[in-house]
């Protein structure tokens, strides 16, 4: 434990108590203001790109133990890491004792890891904060946000003792961004009796099972139907080399990749009402060696947003009518690689009082695995999430807080009633 108390007491000396590092909120804000956006910056300033999240997992055990929560770091196995840093999955419970059973009715759940480049974080303008300052930074929309906004409504539902704390777990996942490893190994961990602890030896680990999920994820604070689901491959050309003055004499890898690439752009892969057209996006193509040689090889790195069929077989029914194109045009020189997928996702999203939306993103919803009913459900826009200019309006975190409070209280079943007395209490 030795490493780990050291990397507290270095996280405690990076990341100061956030009343003294956040600007000073304007009085006419939500009596939780300060706290949401103190937390919020602390959270966007700390680095936590896919493979370096574990000053951010070490924060929040060491937050939400002074909030006197049960946290526990769920490590991620040495061979299934990404970079040279440990990193760990954060489980929590609103209680001081860490729950008895495995059984919960909600889970609150958001990804810790964050798309490169950093970018520090910032307010605009300088000087006090009011709803229209606007907050920027990486990781200030997907998903830092959302995971400050659940855990200042868990907080303010609990205080008000308008839920039982006993019902709700939390788990704020690694990985998200790249290929949802935290939420795949936490499933797996969840549904196996294989059991890691931190330092390789056996730990008690629960199969835990939950009524309801509500994912944090960039939706502009709109109750996500769903999302389009992805599949990712990889879609190789081979040819015959030779002088480009005499192309009858080779092949180009080049001239047959493109002819089939155009034919799968200009092909209906899939549709539906809810989730639009199955889209192909060519993130990455390579091929020949010069421009006088005739291409030997090529090749393109696809990456298709899955709008139909179910989510277990949706992304396979689309590889079939992308392989039937490849082979179509010169099956010969064509073949693809894939690297799974899923088809759409559906999430619940009839709940009064919530505009509604569909994603064209992917989420770690697929990947938690069970009978659960989810949702998907945070602040900002995906639009910027990934960008130079990631960044939310503090209205925009505000917003989030009542409408995970109104998300939460739904889930747990409390009643219109209770809801309503809540918010026309001290907000």
């Amino acid at each position: 434990m030795k490493r780990i108390s050291q990397a507290l007491l270095l996280c405690s000396a990076l990341y100061p108590p956030a009343a003294h590092a956040t600007p000073t909120p304007h009085a006419d804000g939500p009596f939780y203001r300060h706290d949401l956006l103190a937390l919020h910056k602390n959270l966007v300033e700390i680095p936590s790109l896919s493979g370096t999240e574990e000053d951010a997992a070490l924060f929040l055990q060491e937050y939400l133990g002074k909030q006197n929560y049960s946290v526990e770091l769920q490590p991620i196995p040495a061979g299934l890491n990404t970079g040279s840093n440990a990193r760990c999955n954060v489980l929590a419970w609103p209680t001081a004792k860490k729950p008895s059973t495995a059984d919960f009715k909600l889970l609150i759940t958001s990804h810790i890891d964050v798309v490169p480049p950093y970018i520090p974080y910032k307010t605009t303008p300088s000087g006090p904060i009011t709803p229209d300052t606007l907050i920027s930074g990486r990781g200030s929309v997907d998903a830092k946000a959302s995971l400050a906004a659940q855990l200042i409504a868990l907080s303010t539902l609990i205080s008000s003792e308008s839920i039982s704390p006993s019902d709700v777990m939390l788990l704020f996942v690694v990985g998200e961004e790249t290929s949802g490893l935290g939420m795949k190994e936490f499933s797996r961990r969840s549904r196996s009796s294989s059991k890691v602890s931190l330092f390789g030896s056996s730990s008690d680990e629960k199969q835990y099972r939950f009524a309801s999920a509500i994912f944090g994820e960039p939706t502009e604070n709109k109750l996500a139907c769903g999302h389009k689901g992805i599949t990712n491959g990889i879609v190789r050309s081979r040819g015959k080399a030779g002088h480009s003055g005499y192309p009858q004499l080779g092949k180009s890898a080049n001239e047959v990749l493109i002819r089939s690439l155009h034919t799968i752009l200009n092909t209906d892969l899939g549709s539906s009402e809810r989730y639009g057209n199955t889209t192909v996006n060519i993130g990455v193509l390579e091929g020949g060696v010069a421009a006088n040689v005739i291409p030997k090889s090529a090749s393109a790195r696809l990456a298709v947003r899955v709008a139909s069929g179910s989510q277990k077989e949706g992304h396979k029914d689309v590889i079939a009518k992308i392989e039937h194109i490849l082979k179509e045009t010169d099956g010969d020189a064509l073949s693809s690689e894939w690297l799974g997928g899923y088809g759409p996702v559906k999430c619940k999203c009839e709940v009064d009082g919530f505009e509604t939306m569909v994603a064209s993103y992917g989420t770690d919803v697929p990947n938690l695995e069970g009978g659960h009913t989810s949702y998907l459900y945070g602040p900002g826009s995906i639009l910027v999430a990934h960008g130079d200019d990631e960044g939310l309006r503090v209205r925009d975190l505000e917003e989030a807080v009542e409408g995970y409070r109104k998300l939460i209280l739904h889930v747990l079943g409390e009643g219109e009633e209770e809801e309503e007395e809540e918010e026309g209490g001290d907000l």
